[in-house]
């Protein structure tokens, strides 16, 4: 087939949990033998979206990779205030706000949708990621009724989900890919639409990660200890963006009490890029990003992975962590996180800091069960998430959404609304 996809961001470097999903689509799928594009912004950065990649088309690997510029980064002064106003103010502000408000937010990539309708009917399907930047409303709008659209929505319960703005982008897909149950009901619930959909998730390489795991074995398993200097000590590990949004400073927050009532705790090490300021607290590691390697080797050698974030359509560093068979400590407010621990068995959900407590003091006392909750996980990544299985059941999907497109709408036209 040939394919399309467009995303905010797009890169080896770029580290977003979104834009390493689309990345991982695009390239295995390249892999597998098909046409393989990706249009995207030249930004490495989402807080700002500065042009930082050159302009124009590049390979990654089999993949074609269109970029472009930016209309101007954002600029916080202006967007700061109108974010308070649009995503947090009460009763929702009026529908030309929130397109402005979209717009600032970013990435805004003014010839992108001349290029899509130039070349979009070359194309099988065109596969969307995600449904928050104005990329996404921008190309579905562009592309309406010449190709049929896959939208991957990556949506959870966060507030601007709830925007107005947001209706006709869902009204325009196609069809759906979701990566979780959760997050397929949230949309249906939304939205109220009956499109073709899959969950899909996203895969996880376990061969590779235990050819990996054999070679750490042979040389000593030591190099992530090494290289941050702990020693043996046991430690909870967290990985990704180190951002308020991600649950990373409530975390220090619990973690700094918690060693205050157990001062033998085992360290806290934060593996990601620092977004939010943090307060110095003793016990707290903070790495900064690390390649793959290294990052397999902290999930490999932990005590138990936390993840405290509210707001996820899917956790892939969940899967990688019980792909080692090891346990986690998830944040049960968060329905998707909440969802993954339950059908997995491979770990604790919490609510509040007591919660959290107890989780910590049962896998720091009990050894095997954490064994016991990383096998677990490991069988469900198994089951769900091996890459192999799951591009079978998303090339066939996509395959069913260009047969049933070009059945229903041989040469339709779309009036393409204003968004």
């Amino acid at each position: 087939m040939r394919l399309l996809f467009a995303v905010q961001r797009y890169g080896a470097e770029v580290l977003g949990g979104g834009e390493r999903a689309c990345r991982d689509y695009a390239m295995r799928l390249a892999a597998r033998g098909h046409d393989v594009e990706v249009v995207t912004s030249r930004a490495r950065s989402y807080v700002d979206w500065a042009d930082v990649y050159p302009e124009g088309d590049e390979q990654d690997g089999a993949v074609t990779v269109h970029r472009f510029s930016v209309r101007a980064p954002r600029d916080h002064r202006f967007f700061g205030p109108l974010h308070e106003r649009v995503v947090w103010g009460r009763p929702q502000p009026a529908y030309h706000v929130q397109r402005l408000w979209h717009r600032m937010q970013g990435p805004d990539l003014p010839a992108l949708p001349g290029w899509l309708r130039e070349h979009a009917a070359r194309f099988d399907v065109v596969v969307f990621f995600t449904y928050l930047y104005p990329h996404t409303g921008d190309g579905l709008a562009a592309v309406a009724g010449v190709v049929p659209t896959v939208l991957h929505p990556l949506a959870h319960d966060e507030p601007p989900f709830a925007l107005a703005v947001f209706d006709p982008i869902f009204q325009l897909a196609d069809a759906f890919a979701f990566l979780a149950e959760e997050e397929q009901t949230l949309v249906e619930r939304r939205f109220g639409l009956q499109r073709a959909s899959i969950i899909t998730g996203v895969g996880v390489d376990l061969d590779a990660l235990d050819r990996d795991a054999l070679d750490r074995d042979a040389g000593g398993g030591a190099s992530f200890r090494d290289h941050i200097g702990i020693g043996e000590r046991p430690y909870l590990l967290s990985v990704g963006r180190i951002d308020a949004s991600k649950g990373a400073l409530e975390l220090v927050d619990a973690y700094r009490v918690y060693r205050e009532r157990h001062p033998a705790a085992p360290l806290l090490v934060m593996l990601g890029e620092l977004i939010s300021e943090l307060t110095p607290t003793e016990g707290v590691v903070v790495t900064g990003a690390m390649d793959e390697g290294m990052k397999n080797a902290a999930l490999a050698g932990c005590l138990a992975l936390v993840q405290p974030s509210y707001f996820e359509s899917f956790s892939i560093v969940l899967c990688e962590a019980w792909a080692h068979r090891r346990p986690a400590i998830v944040q049960g407010r968060c329905e998707v996180l909440r969802g993954q621990a339950r059908r997995s068995g491979g770990a604790i959900p919490y609510v509040g800091y007591g919660e959290l407590e107890g989780a910590i003091e049962l896998l720091a006392g009990d050894r095997a069960l954490g064994d016991e909750l990383g096998a677990a996980g490991r069988a469900y990544v198994e089951r769900r998430y091996d890459w192999s299985d799951l591009l079978d059941r998303y090339e066939g999907f996509l395959a069913h959404v260009r047969d049933d497109w070009q059945r229903r709408s041989p040469g339709r036209g779309l009036q393409t609304p204003v968004l």
